[in-house]
């Protein structure tokens, strides 16, 4: 039985299903709606403080008889009155630890938007340790984001997807929000467009996977029709969600470029050609001051002295440049030094095209000292032969200056199997060591260029299959020279976890090899630790596979492949398949995918698929592949989580698919699809059994 309880205090009808209770509130002078059969209805009449007192006797009257009502009146049962009601009152909110709590995360928050440090904050909110207040670091996050740059947006979003899970659960994010939505009318008191911000955000939570899409119709029948809330829920489902290629859309919506520091190295680039050209100091002095970057003149000092380098007729004009910009004081002394040290630190590459380049360097620092304007004694010192060789010989030099060659060609070409070629022509014998040291190369050039080429060389390391050890070995020494990478790319640690993240999903590395490559570096503040923690935190959301596939726009070994063109492409497949196909040209189709590393979306589907129709035969499909090999048992796994996670959503069509894919879960176990240690994580009633293990 069903027990309706009806007030007349709002304007509109409202429905909250609390326990095995429906509160409705309907329109002034409207009439109750009709219930339906075998239910009962208590009409409350009045106003105010009488229909809570009235309420609260009813219900707890009601407590102790057999409708399993027990418990409806604990406020620690997790099932609050609806928030709506008028007479509803948090006590949760007037605790004193909820306000040590508020003081707390407001710090946090604000030393997060300081530092954009992901892994201190997790640390930080973990250390509170009050996990049922963890909806208002929702609320007080987005809100203190909405009032800030994009920057600061883009940061509370990808916060958010990293606490996922992990330290905030789905109901608290959903009420953080829920109360967001709720306040929109006081946000846009200090906000003028609170409305579109808050829109945004929520659709960014969708497209994240941290809120459902159901919250929209949901909170949008608790809410006033003439509430700013519904205005926020109209614009993100219209708005935002309904727009082709929204996903993407929204993903770049508050993305901070990181090519400012790219755009000041055109530009300083551009102002050494032109004074080159024209030998028009006055102009390149306003240029460097135009930049206002004075703690970055050392780039000017290094780019000079690589120019004075390539172009030797040009060593006398620049070296007048830097000196008379020193005399002056506009570049400063350490300036000065910190651009000669990196052009140190960078010459064994330079070397690669310029086999005389150290001696010209010495050179350039001779004069440098005689006409007084460089302390040669503050330089690091320049070693008489390139440092950090891992082969000491003229073969690995040679080797080298390769890479870079079949790398830039294939930036260009995008042809993965010429690439192959190459590579066997210069390392016959697969050595390990220069198969390290093509992955160091392979990624060193890609971080410098656009997001283009970063997923042309994340495609290229999963297609070439190297052992795993040398791709370890090759973030080993990218790691090693991240501190001089940083000087050029101030993003290398977000870049390299990235790339260590990517590899992970694309299957060039498994996901124990992470701790391989952290093994090699102490602490966690040191370049090492913190690539390692940053890759960590990007893989641990959710479908995180997917969002990582997507980061630089890419997704399959043909670089520009959507991600939901291949999942169409799927899709396609395998009901062709079930249709009466046939099997080879099934299987040949998966594998002319080209991504091994996406398999488990064909075992999702097909899995869906089988639940759906309870048809056998796109089971045969999954077992032919994994008996050919062609998808592993990690990809199995991941494929059957996934379905674990949709399956309340699949239960609405198909009453029995829990108990469909528990029998596969078994089945699965007993042919060798799943490791032993795959439990299933049965969420009836909220409450987890298990977990689903990687």
């Amino acid at each position: 039985m069903t027990l309706w309880l009806l007030t007349n205090n709002n304007t509109d009808w409202t429905r909250n299903t609390v326990h095995d209770a429906i509160v409705v509130y309907p329109p002034r002078g409207s009439f109750y709606p009709f219930p339906t059969q075998g239910e009962q209805i208590l009409i409350f009449g009045g106003t105010g403080d009488s229909i809570s007192d009235e309420r609260r006797e009813i219900l707890q009257s009601a407590s102790g008889s057999e409708g399993g009502w027990g418990g409806l009146m604990d406020t620690d049962s997790g099932y609050p009155l609806d928030s709506m009601d008028p007479n509803h009152v948090s006590n949760e909110e007037e605790a004193p630890d909820f306000d040590a709590y508020k003081k707390k995360v407001t710090i946090i928050v604000e030393e997060y938007f300081a530092t954009d440090d992901v892994v201190s904050a997790t640390n930080e909110l973990k250390e509170v340790a009050m996990p049922s207040y963890n909806y208002y670091f929702v609320k007080k996050l987005v809100s203190m984001a909405m009032d800030r740059h994009d920057q600061e947006k883009e940061m509370a979003a990808v916060l958010l997807s990293s606490l996922y899970a992990d330290v905030i659960d789905a109901p608290q994010v959903y009420r953080g929000f829920s109360k967001l939505v709720e306040s929109a009318d006081d946000l846009i008191v200090d906000i003028p467009d609170a409305v579109d911000i808050l829109a945004l955000f929520i659709a960014r939570a969708v497209v994240d996977d941290i809120l459902p899409p159901a919250f929209l119709t949901k909170q949008r029948g608790l809410l006033p029709n003439d509430s700013k809330g519904v205005q926020v829920l109209e614009r993100a489902e219209k708005g935002y969600l309904a727009a082709p290629m929204h996903a993407e859309t929204i993903e770049r919506r508050w993305r901070v470029s990181k090519k400012t520091v790219e755009d000041v190295k055109a530009r300083i680039n551009n102002l050494l050609i032109e004074y080159v050209t024209s030998g028009d100091k006055n102009e390149a002095y306003r240029c460097i001051k135009d930049l206002k970057v004075a703690f970055f003149h050392h780039e000017i000092v290094k780019r000079a002295l690589v120019m004075a380098t390539e172009k030797q007729n040009a060593q006398d004009r620049l070296l007048d440049l830097l000196k008379e910009a020193a005399e002056e004081g506009l570049i400063n002394s350490s300036q000065i030094t910190k651009g000669f040290d990196r052009m140190i630190d960078t010459i064994d590459d330079l070397s690669l095209d310029i086999p005389n380049a150290q001696m010209i360097l010495k050179s350039l620092i001779s004069k440098a000292t005689s006409d007084g304007w460089l302390c040669a004694s503050s330089l690091r010192s320049l070693a008489l032969e390139p440092r950090n060789k891992s082969l000491e010989d003229k073969f690995t030099t040679s080797f080298k200056l390769k890479c870079q060659t079949i790398i830039q060609e294939y930036f260009l070409t995008g042809d993965i199997s010429e690439v192959f070629s190459c590579l066997e022509a210069e390392n016959k014998t697969w050595v390990g060591e220069l198969n390290s040291i093509f992955v160091k190369r392979l990624i060193t050039l890609a971080m410098d260029r656009k997001n283009r080429e970063k997923e042309m060389a994340s495609v290229l390391l999963s297609s070439l299959c190297f052992p795993a050890d040398d791709v370890v070995n090759g973030f080993v020494m990218l790691i090693e020279s991240a501190d001089d990478t940083a000087l050029d790319n101030p993003v290398v640690v977000e870049d390299l976890a990235m790339f260590l993240a990517r590899a992970v999903v694309d299957e060039a590395l498994a996901p124990q090899h992470l701790e391989e490559v952290g093994s090699q570096f102490s602490g966690t503040d040191s370049i090492g630790g913190k690539v390692l923690q940053m890759a960590k935190s990007l893989l641990k959301p959710r479908l995180s596979g997917e969002r990582i596939l997507r980061c630089w726009g890419g997704g399959s070994s043909t670089p520009g492949w959507a991600v939901e063109d291949v999942k169409l492409k799927i899709a396609k497949l395998l009901e062709e398949y079930e249709s009466g196909g046939d099997i080879r040209e099934a299987y040949r189709c998966i594998k002319e995918l080209g991504m091994s590393f996406f398999h488990h979306e064909v075992v999702k589907k097909a899995l869906v698929m089988v639940i759906e129709k309870k048809s056998e035969r796109l089971w045969g499909l999954l077992a032919h592949c994994f008996g050919s090999g062609l998808i592993t048992m990690n990809q199995m796994t991941k494929g059957f989580c996934r379905v674990e996670e949709c399956l309340d959503d699949l239960a609405l069509d198909v009453p029995d698919a829990r108990k469909q894919f528990l029998a596969y879960v078994e089945k699965a176990k007993t042919i060798g699809w799943l490791d032993s240690s795959f439990r299933y994580a049965n969420s009836i009633n909220g409450k987890e059994n298990g977990a689903c293990l990687l």
